[in-house]
């Protein structure tokens, strides 16, 4: 992988950072506790803890993303950064571009 390659990988890393770091932020708005005094019906009430289940998978998912995201950036200067964690080959500049967090070939994922 050479220089350039790996220059624009680092600008999708970060804006992928960027992105999932304001995500987080929303997400943990999103998940707070529904206080019981609130002046919604029954019906809004359980939708409205559904939405919460399903926000706080998601901000679980997203938190992941973003070490994994982290993890990449801080890996991008090593020398066998962009190669498959499993069998070493190299991964397509098309997949980490598409998936900067990815440390596997489409084969060994």
């Amino acid at each position: 992988m050479n220089i350039e390659e790996k220059q624009q990988i680092r600008e999708r890393i970060n804006l992928e950072i960027e992105s999932a770091t304001e995500q987080v932020l929303e997400l943990r708005e999103m998940t707070q506790p529904i206080a019981p005094d609130a002046a919604i019906g029954r019906i809004s009430r359980m939708e409205a803890i559904n939405n919460k289940s399903v926000n706080e998978l998601l901000l679980s998912k997203t938190e992941v993303k973003l070490k994994k995201l982290e993890a990449s950036l801080a890996y991008i200067d090593k020398e066998d950064y962009g190669l498959c964690r499993v069998c070493k080959k190299p991964i397509p500049l098309g997949r980490l571009m598409m998936l900067p967090e990815s440390d596997k070939c489409v084969d060994c994922a």
